[in-house]
């Protein structure tokens, strides 16, 4: 019994002993990258193939289409594509080839640089500056690294 107690005496010495190095003042400091990216994607759909009820309608919903595959471009530079792909071979022979193409991630920050059409097709041009993007993120979630540490004893 008095065996135990000093094991218990002496491991909670050895845990108390330990805890001032938990003391400690750690100074922090702000990493601004060297350089920023500028990312642009082109993003295009036909006018006459969307199903709208009058032109303008068409034109609408071609101005959406054309927005929305600007910026699925911009998320496949930026998170890069997924690729699945599934083939079927039975004697030497290839019976079923399946090809499926991915992309998800979350864009912040782009801005629309042009929207226009050209004859039946409507275009939008978006631009991720990075700089922008570093600089609403370093609001939210500020980048550091460690300055210092200094322990208090």
């Amino acid at each position: 019994m008095k065996v135990i107690g000093f094991v218990l005496l002496g491991s909670g010495l050895m845990i108390s002993g330990c805890s001032q190095f938990a003391d400690r003042h750690i100074e922090y400091q702000h990493e601004t990258p060297v350089s920023f990216p500028v990312i642009t994607a082109l993003g295009a759909a036909p006018i006459s193939l969307q199903q709208g009820s009058n032109e303008t309608q068409r034109m609408l919903l071609a101005m959406r289409a054309s927005k929305l595959e600007a910026y699925r471009e911009l998320a496949e530079r930026v998170y890069g594509q997924r690729i699945d792909s599934q083939n079927t071979v039975s004697a030497m022979v290839a019976k079923n080839d399946v090809l499926e193409a991915s992309v998800q991630g979350l864009i912040r920050g782009a801005r629309v640089v042009k929207s226009y059409a050209v004859d039946d097709t409507y275009v939008t041009e978006l631009e991720l500056n990075f700089a922008e993007v570093y600089a609403t993120l370093q609001h939210t979630q500020p980048k550091q690294s460690i300055r210092s540490v200094r322990y208090l004893w």
